[in-house]
């Protein structure tokens, strides 16, 4: 199964993500935004953030989550390759992140992810599994 992938969105990055189960999706949604970032096989693990993160419901938490990752690029300048759930429902989110430290020298930035934001979120289950879409502001 194909983890994600863009669709056109005038000025902003839409992807549209999958998983056979919602925590494969929300793994996959993590992994896109990196992917998308910088080449991941030139990231290494060296460090471990726990993720706690809160939503109304799949769509808000999903967008918070990606917030939340997306701040440990931003803020504290960490490139991640490794991503795992061990606790979901619509409304709570438990996991692990790793990678290292972003080095200039070393990690090539593709394309810049200012933000993810709320336009067009969506999760959705089917008869092959989860599917969801999100706007990145880039």
């Amino acid at each position: 199964m194909k983890r994600y992938r863009v669709f056109d969105h005038t000025a902003d990055l839409g992807v549209e993500i999958y998983g056979k189960t919602v925590e494969e999706l929300f793994v996959n949604a993590a992994f896109a935004i990196f992917d998308l970032m910088t080449d991941l096989q030139d990231v290494k693990i060296t460090e471990v953030r726990a993720i706690v993160t809160e939503g109304a419901d799949w769509e808000d938490l999903l967008v918070n989550y990606l917030r939340d990752v997306l701040y440990l690029f931003n803020g504290e300048g960490l490139i991640l390759s490794d991503y795992a759930i061990a606790e979901i429902n619509p409304h709570h989110l438990m996991g692990e992140v790793r990678g290292e430290p972003f080095e200039p020298n070393r990690h090539r930035i593709k394309t810049e992810i200012k933000a993810v934001t709320y336009h067009q979120a969506l999760i959705r289950e089917n008869g092959e599994g989860w599917v969801g879409r999100v706007v990145f502001d880039v």
